[in-house]
């Protein structure tokens, strides 16, 4: 595919979503590239000319003149068009029905959230406790739900033992969630032991953790400022 434009994630600082897309398009073995726009930019022209919406993701693909945005879609969309050898869906209906439910899952059940939890716990004028209670509740859940299903079927990835866009599409917000992470910082998620081998053997592999490696370096930078500010006070 080296005679492909790089295909273009808009995306901004550390928000998860646009890694959704990257980790997918780093697997595909397609030239991309981030587009990073200020938080403050996001819901005014031009980027609204790009996404009504005003958030990130959004894709732009050059080579079939194209903008996309919500990041599921951009990955149907990926995967419709770029995805010819199928190494990231399946072709048989269970296996493709169950991939495109975990898809919604994550959509749906996990990013949603997940965000509010980081929304009370870095960025609302006052602590809630309550509410903040009731996302940490919901990110062991959603863990737990993962870990569950593994553990019952006996698979290395979440539909059989084949990697798929909706394995990629959960790393995200999980990676920013536990000890040592931004939220959620007194979970510790090795308790999910099916779940923790399934995201090692994510980030094995080579496509994985060089979009992770992306990903952590901001986290690092944010959770480094933070502990500064503290040390201020």
């Amino acid at each position: 595919m080296s005679n492909l434009q790089p295909l273009i994630v808009y995306s901004s600082g550390p928000a998860p979503n646009p890694y959704k897309v990257a980790f997918v398009l780093e697997e595909l073995g397609l030239p991309w590239k981030f587009e990073s726009i200020p938080m403050s930019d996001l819901k005014k022209e031009p980027y609204t000319n790009l996404n009504p919406n005003g958030r990130v993701p959004t894709l732009a693909d050059p080579n079939k003149d194209i903008i996309i945005w919500e990041s599921g879609a951009i990955v149907d969309y990926l995967i419709e068009e770029y995805d010819q050898d199928a190494k990231l869906h399946y072709t048989t209906l269970k296996e493709k029905n169950a991939t495109r439910s975990w898809q919604y899952f994550q959509v749906s059940g996990q990013g949603p959230y997940f965000g509010q939890l980081g929304w009370f716990e870095q960025h609302h004028a006052e602590k809630i406790p309550s509410a903040i209670e009731r996302y940490t509740n919901e990110v062991k859940r959603v863990i737990d739900v993962v870990d569950g299903h593994l553990a019952k079927n006996g698979t290395d990835f979440l539909v059989g033992d084949k990697v798929t866009y909706a394995d990629l599409m959960l790393i995200p917000y999980f990676k920013a969630v536990g000890k040592g992470s931004l939220m959620a910082k007194d979970v510790d998620t090795s308790q999910w032991v099916h779940y923790t081998a399934w995201m090692k053997r994510l980030h094995d592999r080579p496509a994985v953790a060089k979009v992770a490696k992306t990903y952590d370096d901001i986290w690092e930078q944010i959770l480094a400022g933070q502990e500064a500010d503290k040390n201020k006070d």
